[in-house]
């Protein structure tokens, strides 16, 4: 893990009687229970002193979405558009790559350009990322990059749950002012209920979209399930083209469709926290770089604030860009889609590989896709939430998810 500096002799620890209350907390040992029990989707917080906001800043115990939206953004979601309902608030979205891609980036690099930029141009001393342990490419390690070099050792996303924010007291420790954290939904959450308490003079949030993690066990069954060669495996995603993209060590590209996944030996395998997220878009990040907006091979960035917008002018000159686009009808494929998800209906590969290529010509287009892939998978989430925790369907799912929701007929 990256080597942190401690605070200078110069600059005294607080004493006991004017420490924050958190001081007196400590985290739990990984691998324990957690307060949100099965739900937990390992972002780390409870792994520092930082858990004795817990209770508050859990999206898995405390669902305060909304107000967290208004603070951090100055504004909710208007429900009364269905751009923002479904992409949340946003000054912004554009497509993007990157004229000259990053050497062995999930995508052309324009996460991992911004954080060096970041880094470089002075703006942040620090960058919460995700590097792979040196045993395991899968394996997720937080680090506080700080140098270029250290962020491009955390380039490819890693499929798995990850404590991004385990290291919050190294940040502490550290006497890091100015700080940039690269994370997901559910880390953005907490991170964003506790940013007050971290002393920082300016926190930087860059969010990928993010959905169906799993445990690294859970990722191996997958692996073995969906993959011609597990072993040789990279980095997957789940593309626009309604397949799953596995890169091999070799460079080449296997692809699976949708259609064909072993959904019943597959049900198992995302975790809880996943089958009961509705922040997929990481509305609470001040730029959020994903691709499911995007067409095939570019990626999707949204603004959110005017922090968000001063990171991304940092690349600006090193990215080709286009508008946004939007094509076809989701909602009957979604529908359809429904009740074969929650019975394990699983195409033979022929028939699976002949959808996917009607599909991927009269199917849904790059913001139309985007709304596709999110009203599956909230359909999906909230008859998980609904049929296994009901007492907390009403205040854990937010109304912009209920909206989506509401658009399509459950099954019992």
């Amino acid at each position: 893990m990256t080597a942190v500096n401690s605070p200078t002799p110069s600059s005294p620890s607080p004493s006991s009687s004017t420490r924050p209350a958190h001081y007196k907390a400590k985290g739990l040992k990984p691998g324990g229970p957690r307060p949100a029990k099965a739900l937990c989707s390992e972002c780390g917080l409870c792994d520092t002193h930082y858990i004795h906001y817990v209770k508050e800043a859990c999206a898995f115990i405390h669902q305060q979405f909304e107000s967290l939206e208004d603070r951090i953004h100055g504004r909710s979601r208007q429900l009364d558009d269905e751009t923002q309902t479904y992409f949340g608030v946003h000054q912004s979205m554009t497509a993007a790559r990157k004229k000259d891609p990053i050497d062995g980036a999930q995508w052309t690099g324009i996460v991992s350009s911004i954080a060096c930029e970041m880094l470089n141009s002075g703006k942040v001393e620090g960058v919460v990322c995700v590097q792979n342990s040196p045993d395991d490419r899968f394996q997720p390690m937080p680090v506080i990059a700080r140098t270029p070099e250290e962020v491009l050792a955390a380039r490819v996303n890693k499929p798995t749950l990850s404590p991004n924010l385990s290291v919050l007291e190294q940040v502490e420790r550290s006497g890091l002012k100015r700080l940039l954290v690269i994370g997901v939904g559910c880390q953005i959450q907490a991170l964003r209920a506790v940013q007050d308490k971290l002393g920082l003079e300016k926190l930087y949030v860059l969010g990928t979209p993010c959905v169906d993690n799993v445990t690294r066990a859970g990722l191996q069954k997958f692996l073995e399930t969906t993959s011609r060669s597990p072993e040789t495996v990279v980095h997957y995603e789940f593309m626009q083209d309604f397949r799953v993209h596995f890169k091999h060590e070799d460079g080449s590209i296997e692809k699976v469709p949708f259609f064909g996944l072993n959904t019943k030996e597959l049900k198992d395998v995302f975790a809880p926290s996943c089958m009961s997220c509705f922040d997929y878009v990481n509305g609470l990040a001040d730029l959020v770089v994903g691709y499911m907006g995007a067409p095939f091979g570019w990626q999707w960035i949204l603004v959110r604030n005017d922090i968000g917008q001063e990171m991304l002018d940092l690349v600006q000159s090193q990215l080709e860009t286009q508008p946004v686009s939007s094509r076809g009808d989701r909602r009957q494929a979604v529908q359809q889609s429904i009740p074969a998800y929650d019975k394990g209906v699983t195409l033979p590969m022929w028939a699976a590989q002949l959808m996917g290529v009607v599909i991927e010509r009269v199917g849904p287009k790059g913001l139309e896709y985007a709304r596709f892939s999110i009203d599956s998978h909230f359909t999906r989430n909230y008859l998980y939430v609904q049929r296994n925790y009901p007492e907390k369907l009403e205040r854990h799912v937010p109304e912009f998810a209920k909206r989506i929701v509401g658009q399509y007929k459950l099954p019992e």
